[in-house]
């Protein structure tokens, strides 16, 4: 016997509210209808639903039974709607986000968990990668929103770009560098301590060359190569060696009071931190969610900066 899973969510809110009237109401219903229908239900079993003559209604073994089973559907009702009406709002859903690694582990984790305290509900997956492989990965649909440096997006490309951060680069050292120490620091000085290189792809690699051309020499003496930010970090911390870092990385990081920058201006990179997208892409509701959250933080962070830039004296 096949019994309307709707009928049975009707028995179970009267069972719940203790009347049809009551029932009726928590559905959205009229009372004639579940009357109708538990009247239907009751023939069409052969047996009652409800004890005669009891208030508030008492349920028969078999209509608690039915009931139960009711109940089941309404809560699964229930929780699909409110599954819809959070991802309509942006409080439920996923979103795929690929960055360079060290903007990643440095800045956008922090936002990632800043955001989620909101909507907790929303999943984040976070992925890493440098230019063309986040351009690719938009463009497979394996993740929704890169942030990326980049200079220049070449028209017809079908993507949208939008600033974040202005590029900025600064060298980083440990705390108690010697460097530190001097009144009147100048370029070519950093030529005389060891190197950290920034990993293969990274646009900071360019920059380092850049920056080595800029004090008049071709190399300089490179004695780590190719790891994580976290690794470049705890080799600072025990070594003299310098590296480039985007300074918001190094602002980020303030706090841990083990790295700072170096009071020396350097190149600026022609290009900025941003948000990368397919254009006229409307994404899901949790993703404009997270890009929204994603811009105010930075509106945030770039003040800060900015104050805390206008407190050094920087060289030349």
């Amino acid at each position: 016997m096949k019994i309307d899973e709707r009928h049975l969510a009707q028995l179970a809110a009267v069972v719940q509210a203790g009347g049809v009237t009551e029932g009726a109401t928590m559905l959205g219903l009229s009372q004639p209808a579940v009357s109708r229908t538990l009247a239907m239900l009751e023939k069409r079993l052969g047996e009652p639903l409800f004890l005669k003559g009891r208030r508030p209604l008492q349920p028969t073994p078999l209509g608690r039974a039915l009931a139960d089973h009711g109940q089941a559907i309404l809560t699964s009702a229930r929780k699909a709607s409110s599954l819809v009406e959070g991802f309509r709002h942006g409080r439920t859903g996923l979103v795929r986000v690929g960055g360079t690694p060290f903007f990643m582990d440095a800045l956008i984790a922090g936002m990632v968990a800043g955001f989620q305290n909101t909507f907790p509900d929303v999943r984040v997956e976070q992925s890493y990668g440098y230019l063309s492989e986040l351009k690719a990965a938009i463009v497979a649909d394996r993740i929704d929103l890169a942030i990326c440096p980049i200079d220049m997006l070449e028209e017809g490309s079908g993507m949208h770009f939008q600033e974040l951060l202005p590029g900025r680069n600064v060298v980083a050292c440990r705390v108690t560098h010697p460097l530190l120490l001097k009144r009147k620091l100048s370029g070519p000085e950093l030529l005389d301590f060891p190197w950290i290189a920034p990993p293969p792809g990274s646009p900071l690699l360019a920059d380092l060359r850049s920056l080595v051309l800029s004090l008049g020499a071709t190399e300089t003496k490179i004695r780590y190569a190719g790891g994580s930010l976290t690794s470049a970090i705890n080799y600072m911390k025990e070594s003299d060696a310098l590296t480039i870092l985007p300074h918001s990385v190094v602002f980020a990081y303030r706090n841990d009071r083990a790295i700072t920058a170096l009071p020396v201006e350097i190149p600026h990179p022609e290009r900025a931190l941003g948000l990368l997208r397919r254009s006229g892409d409307l994404g899901a509701p949790a993703i404009e969610a997270f890009s929204v959250h994603l811009r105010k933080s930075f509106e945030n962070l770039r003040h800060l900066i900015k104050r805390h830039e206008q407190s050094v004296i920087w060289g030349i």
